[in-house]
């Protein structure tokens, strides 16, 4: 199955980073809005909102202004891949280009820890990106949670809540 060839987005840098969220590659929802998590069955709004205190229905930006002053980075494991739909699950193996973190470590080198959202991302950050860092990099707490997406339906909102708790720990 061919896809077609997405890019993903900048990344979503605070000054001082500790917290470094980290998904595969954003959906056709989140392309058309050029917004992180755009889809609107996605919990990553109201669960970030739930923990950090801020409305999940705010305008985007407003979004990324509570996860910046929070010290929280957003970005995909990859840079650029083929996928004809927004299933990680789609995504051409061999297409696969991830995105440069030695990079992210540089410019923010008090980066605490790596929250991956779902197993593609983690998998995919384990396998095309560790590998390229420093020691030191690689040595980052990093913790695979429950995906965001309403494709894992396999845990309840609560259930996905209460595994992202864990942001809070590195605030």
């Amino acid at each position: 199955m061919i896809g077609v060839t997405i890019n993903s987005f900048a990344p979503v840098e605070p000054t001082q980073a500790r917290v470094l969220i980290i998904g595969s590659m954003p959906g056709k929802a989140s392309l058309t809005a050029h917004q992180y998590y755009a889809h609107p069955r996605n919990a990553f709004w109201p669960i970030l909102g739930h923990w950090l205190g801020f409305d999940a229905t705010l305008p985007y930006e407003q979004r990324l202004t509570h996860l910046t002053q929070r010290h929280i980075g957003l970005w995909d494991a990859l840079y650029q891949c083929e996928r004809p739909s927004s299933l990680d699950a789609d995504i051409v193996k061999t297409s696969i280009v991830p995105n440069d973190f030695a990079s992210w470590f540089a410019r923010h080198p008090n980066t605490q820890a790596i929250l991956c959202n779902g197993t593609a991302a983690y998998d995919n950050y384990c396998k095309k990106v560790l590998p390229t860092l420093s020691t030191t990099d690689q040595a980052l707490p990093l913790h695979k949670l429950p995906s965001t997406s309403p494709a894992h339906a396999s845990l309840s909102f609560e259930q996905k809540k209460d595994q992202w708790r864990i942001l809070l720990d590195y605030l």
